[in-house]
């Protein structure tokens, strides 16, 4: 099995995007995951430099919107249809909203359904602060309703929102991780969805906690013989990244962690 790992685009959007792709390419990711606005003027040249490099793409939707469901339902297959042309390994998603009712998002995880047979391209659904999948419980709810969903693990979020480490929700964690198809490696806190250094020793409990997560995800990708599983280092820029107050001086490098937490990933799943 491949494990293969990509370089976010988030908080590299303003290098020009040769530099960004050799920059990725030179740090030994495998691919990108990237989001664009609908009928981005860089389509083509990211296309063209994912080829020149033999960098893989997954895309990210997280742009839908609207004054009313029935808008942000339109938007949101524009969104899919559109990313979907890029041909990407897949679409990572981040789907409807936790105030529309159960029965709307579950149109949306429908209509992603067909837009995925229609084109051809998988859509995952990101487990993420504000979406239908924002905490663990309302996930597996989702879950029983379609066995066959395939979810984008960031559970990080699951942190911030339920103010754990998930220790008291280890069945319908474990729910949730028996869906999961892509993992969003940032490592979340009681308090926040990113910790402001995974390499200090005051985080060593919870990059254990996630750690532990991400090795059965890889597990159950390695037993059912999956070809690939993809990872995706998430550490964020500002706000994510802690900032100094006054100076507004970040405490550490998203770059470096990410790439950190690339290597740190590769070397541990190196035997599957």
């Amino acid at each position: 099995m491949k494990v293969e790992f990509f370089c976010p685009i988030w908080g590299s959007a303003h290098l020009p995007l040769r530099d960004f792709m050799l920059r990725v390419k030179e740090s030994g990711y495998d691919g990108v995951e990237f989001g664009f606005p609908i009928e981005s003027t860089q389509k083509e040249e990211l296309l063209s430099l994912a080829d020149e490099y033999s960098l893989h793409l997954i895309a990210q939707q997280y742009g839908a919107a609207g004054a009313t469901f029935a808008d942000y339902k339109i938007d949101f297959q524009k969104h899919l249809e559109y990313l979907s042309s890029f041909n990407p390994l897949f679409i990572n998603s981040q789907t409807g909203k936790d105030y529309f009712t159960f029965e709307q998002n579950s149109e949306l995880i429908e209509l992603a359904k067909t837009v995925a047979t229609t084109t051809g391209i998988k859509v995952l659904h990101e487990t993420h602060r504000g979406k239908f999948p924002f905490c663990v419980s309302a996930t597996t709810r989702f879950i029983e309703a379609f066995p066959e969903i395939l979810l984008t693990a960031d559970f990080s979020h699951f942190c911030a929102v339920s103010e754990s480490l998930l220790d008291d929700q280890r069945e319908n964690l474990q729910k949730v991780i028996n869906c999961a198809g892509h993992i969003h490696a940032r490592v979340g806190h009681t308090q926040g969805p990113q910790v402001s250094d995974p390499r200090l020793p005051e985080w060593e409990e919870e990059v254990n906690h996630h750690l532990s997560w991400w090795d059965e995800i890889a597990g159950n990708h390695h037993r059912t013989g999956a070809d690939r599983l993809t990872i995706t280092p998430e550490f964020g820029p500002a706000p994510y990244l802690f900032l100094l107050p006054g100076t507004r001086m970040p405490v550490a490098n998203q770059w470096e962690i990410n790439v950190y937490m690339m290597q740190m990933l590769r070397k541990r799943y190196s035997s599957l």
